[in-house]
């Protein structure tokens, strides 16, 4: 596992580890962290911290050149909110763990231009299924169903 989606996997085990939904995500601005989160919906009562959400926000606000240099890695496929937020602030590149578990917005991504890059990473997938297995009523409410 690269470094970077090292950290997103070690942010989605403490996501994990504080009864939430196991998807850590980071901001690498050329070649630095510069935000770094997990999935908060459960711990914070947010409807909107997603993993990616968590990490951009823990990025502050940058100007639009910094997004348009950044990668954000992801240890789940981005859903339409993610992915959204993405396209909004032209960030070029994602890196994801793995999207078998979940298929987000990627061919939406691609076609406007980001670079999607799928690891297929057994850890972040493994810990998903543990999830699911453990909180199946949760994990759908995550995901809209």
């Amino acid at each position: 596992m690269d470094e970077f989606l090292q950290v997103a996997f070690d942010e989605a085990q403490k996501g994990y580890a504080e009864g939430g939904i196991p998807i850590g995500s980071v901001l690498v601005h050329q070649g630095r962290i510069i935000g770094k989160g997990h999935n908060k919906r459960v711990q914070n009562g947010s409807v909107v911290l997603h993993g990616e959400m968590d990490a951009l926000e823990n990025a502050g606000r940058q100007p639009a050149s910094v997004y348009k240099e950044c990668t954000i890695y992801t240890t789940l496929s981005p859903c339409s909110m993610c992915s959204g937020t993405i396209l909004l602030y032209g960030i070029p590149k994602v890196v994801i763990g793995e999207n078998k578990t979940f298929l987000g917005e990627e061919d939406l991504l691609r076609s406007k231009g980001v670079e999607v890059v799928v690891v297929n990473d057994s850890a972040c997938y493994d810990l998903m299924q543990k999830f699911i297995d453990e909180k199946p009523a949760l994990w759908n409410e995550d995901i809209g169903v």
